[in-house]
């Protein structure tokens, strides 16, 4: 598989595994996330480098986390229903090609409103965006 190849079935993954239920417009914002720490512009940022690089690293994206639910499906081990997978990839490419404008206005973090508090770094970080059930921070210290 070459990088973009890799790249762009990560990213999806992560998408799927973050994002499923939100729809495409969900999805995309999630991987504008993504991107916006891709091209942070900070060299050997903590965030990782590359799409697959942030995507996969450590604490970063909990589909990731080898304890999450969602694990089995973005690692492989367990198919992802070909529709969804599809619709992952889409908004991944869009993003991935910048196709589609940022809706999270530069956000490099979210959490859903399903959680049962905000999480402690969203205390002192800037909103920029409600999509969904997902708020979408920058500025996060």
């Amino acid at each position: 598989m070459t990088n973009a190849a890799n790249d762009l079935d990560i990213l999806a993954r992560t998408l799927w595994g973050e994002a499923r239920g939100a729809g495409l417009p969900g999805m995309i914002a999630v991987a504008w996330v993504v991107r916006n720490r891709v091209f942070d512009g900070i060299a050997d940022s903590w965030w990782g480098e590359g799409w697959a690089g942030v995507c996969q690293a450590p604490y970063q994206f909990s589909c990731w986390n080898r304890d999450d639910p969602n694990y089995p499906w973005v690692s492989g081990a367990q198919p992802i229903l070909p529709t969804e997978l599809a619709q992952a990839q889409t908004a991944a490419r869009r993003v991935m090609d910048a196709s589609v404008a940022d809706p999270t206005h530069g956000a490099t973090h979210y959490y859903s409103l399903a959680l049962p508090h905000r999480p402690g770094w969203a205390a002192d970080a800037m909103e920029t965006a409600c999509i969904g059930r997902q708020l979408f921070f920058k500025d996060v210290a």
